[in-house]
């Protein structure tokens, strides 16, 4: 029986060619499920067999690893170089969306406050 190995949901295009070059490269059947006509589902990546399950996970987590290590990597660069995006230069580009979020956080706060200051009214 098939088993789900990565759900396609906000993966990028770059990492899902790399996960299925890695299944090929370990020899490990698997297949893709599309995400559907309406996207109610996000599609996915299966391994075809049960035995090389394991095999595909530990390969899956080895390339994780490897993925995050360079993601930070990359950060810290950015950060070192000043070309990280700060919180300042998000409100520059897009004071209404941040305004907008940070009300709509506000209002989740309140909205979680609100069965407290009514209980001890």
């Amino acid at each position: 029986m098939s088993k789900l190995l990565l759900n396609l949901r906000h993966v990028p295009d770059d990492e899902a060619a790399d996960v299925r070059k890695l299944l090929d490269e370990h020899g490990i059947a698997w297949y893709e499920t599309d995400p559907g006509n309406w996207w109610i589902s996000a599609g996915g990546i299966w391994v075809k067999q049960d035995a090389d399950f394991p095999r595909a996970k530990e390969a899956m987590a080895a390339y994780q690893a490897q993925r995050a290590s360079a993601a930070r990597e990359a950060h810290a660069r950015d950060v070192a170089e000043g070309s990280a995006e700060t919180f300042s230069d998000r409100l520059r580009a897009d004071p209404a969306g941040v305004a907008v979020r940070v009300a709509g956080m506000l209002l989740i706060l309140a909205l979680m406050a609100l069965p407290v200051v009514l209980l001890f009214r």
